[in-house]
């Protein structure tokens, strides 16, 4: 449904520079009541930043925020949540080892008697927590500790306390990436009953199927600016990823590497065959051959870091079976996804790739000395070789292998990372995002290099936010969308090709 009020909430030309580099630039946002307003964006659009700036996290450096009309600058959490904005997040913001009621009323009990020092009204405390969850239509025992009861529940206690606060305002950031499908709908029931009630409600997802389902308008961030603003229904969704990835679908074909040869009829060296798990990735089927570059495109949220985790032992599976090599396996821990032969170039490489206090010689030889074990340690003349020689191979730019590795750029430590696991010689080496952050040289030279161990005969599941390296280098191109595979495109295909099948229905 459509709305011509004015805004309950309006940002105007909002600029946010970190250390010199913008971060929002003349964002735009407004919130009407009674309208569930959905905000997209890719990876770094500047969402998250958008919403600390409008709760009193940061700071705007530029721009206006007018809330019923009134200008407003929120220095804190706190001072937004007295204006009348409340913040719901993935990760519930309560307290597990208080019950329901006291989250529900924490930092404003109802008290009784008339002495300074006043007891808290628990009768109040708890009928008070049970009248707002049944506005949500939630009936549960408000006594019991919070943490006692699953994600769902917690993030309705989180509502419902923004209800208690006589919130006008309600953002909720990515609240549905840990709910199952049954949890989802009633979440979207309790949105639905409180925009009725004339809530002004911001839903920050990458669900697309979530916004066409409950959304009533939609606002575009991108590389940190605004884009636009639409009615959900004057936006289809392929003018919705076009607008989130900056470009037309026109159908137009991509550069392509010169791919090497594999034999389409030798049998696969990993086999999932309906690997799933509960709230994190739908049953999910896939192959990869020895010497095949396997393309996993997908927008953020599509479950592609998770179905990495699920393959290298740092998640399990509730569902399905994995082989490699022919041969059933169970992978408890990435230890044994390593004995496997997988090897994992993770997402984030300065959290959890590298180790940057250590040098580069240490971060090289680091999978290789566990898989051997404490007893048969590499000597520092076998750590120095070894790191040399994959120095030489890839290209590391250091003054030594004794650098420490945190003062390296970003591109030669994703070059370290990958040298670490090349060390074990894995058969399948998995990267997710592997040339983020790094400049064009730098990405260049990765590409180069998968394509050099995939001719090699090494299997590479290939990860990416940059379509046109997903095309350019994969023999094959799996496409996800909401946590489950949609399709399937062979070599050769279009970034719009990509595109298409993830924004069709179905």
């Amino acid at each position: 449904m459509t709305h011509v009020t004015a805004p309950v909430l309006e940002l105007t030309g909002i600029d946010k520079q970190f250390n010199g580099v913008p971060a929002l630039r003349g964002v735009a946002l407004r919130l009407r009541a009674g309208e569930i307003h959905a905000l997209l964006g890719q990876n770094g659009a500047g969402k998250s930043t958008l919403i600390k700036v409008l709760t009193g996290v940061h700071a705007a450096d530029g721009g206006t925020m007018r809330l019923a009309g009134e200008a407003i600058r929120p220095g804190s959490p706190l001072e937004a949540q007295r204006l009348g904005i409340s913040t719901v997040y993935q990760e519930v913001n309560l307290c597990p080892n208080l019950s329901v009621a006291e989250n529900i009323f924490s930092g404003r009990y109802p008290r009784r008697g008339l002495a300074q020092g006043r007891r808290i009204d628990w009768a109040a405390v708890h009928s008070g927590a049970r009248a707002l969850l049944a506005r949500l239509d939630i009936d549960i025992d408000v006594g019991r500790l919070l943490s006692s009861y699953s994600v769902a529940v917690q993030q309705m206690v989180a509502i419902a306390r923004a209800l208690g606060l006589s919130s006008r305002v309600l953002i909720l950031d990515e609240p549905t990436s840990s709910l199952d499908e049954d949890e989802v709908q009633s979440l979207f029931a309790v949105l639905r009953r409180l925009r009725g009630e004339g809530m002004a409600i911001l839903f920050v997802t990458h669900f697309l199927n979530q916004v066409y389902a409950v959304s009533d308008r939609i606002t575009v961030l991108r590389n940190g600016g605004w884009v636009g603003e639409w009615p959900t229904a004057e936006l289809p969704p392929q003018a919705l990823i076009s607008a989130m990835v900056g470009r037309e679908l026109a159908a137009q074909a991509s550069g392509h590497a010169d791919l090497p040869a594999i034999d389409a009829n030798a049998p696969p060296l990993l086999e999932a065959e309906g690997l799933g798990q509960r709230g994190q990735l739908q049953p999910i089927d896939l192959e990869i051959r020895p010497g095949e570059v396997l393309g996993l495109a997908g927008l953020l949220g599509s479950g592609r870091t998770e179905l990495a985790r699920l393959l290298f032992g740092l998640a399990s599976p509730d569902e399905g079976r994995l082989r490699i090599g022919g041969e059933e396996v169970s992978l408890a821990s990435p230890a044994d996804a390593v004995k496997a032969g997988l090897a994992l170039c993770p997402e984030e490489r300065k959290t959890d790739g590298i180790v940057a206090e250590l040098s580069l010689r240490e971060n090289i030889a680091l999978a290789l000395q566990a898989r051997r074990g404490v007893r048969r340690t590499l000597s520092r003349a076998e750590q120095t070789a070894l790191a040399e020689r994959f120095v030489k191979a890839l290209g590391i730019k250091t003054a030594s292998v004794d650098t420490p590795i945190g003062l390296l750029s970003g591109g030669n430590q994703q070059k370290a990372v990958l040298a670490r696991w090349l060390a074990i010689e894995p058969r399948l080496l998995i990267l997710d995002e592997p040339t983020r952050g790094i400049d064009v040289a730098a990405k260049q030279e990765i590409m180069e290099e998968i394509l050099r161990l995939a001719g090699e005969g090494m299997a590479v599941l290939f990860i990416s936010s940059e379509m046109n390296e997903v095309v350019r280098v994969s023999h094959r191109i799996a496409v996800l969308r909401e946590r489950r595979k949609v399709g399937e495109l062979p070599a050769g295909s279009s970034e719009d090709a990509v595109y298409e099948l993830i924004a069709a229905e179905g």
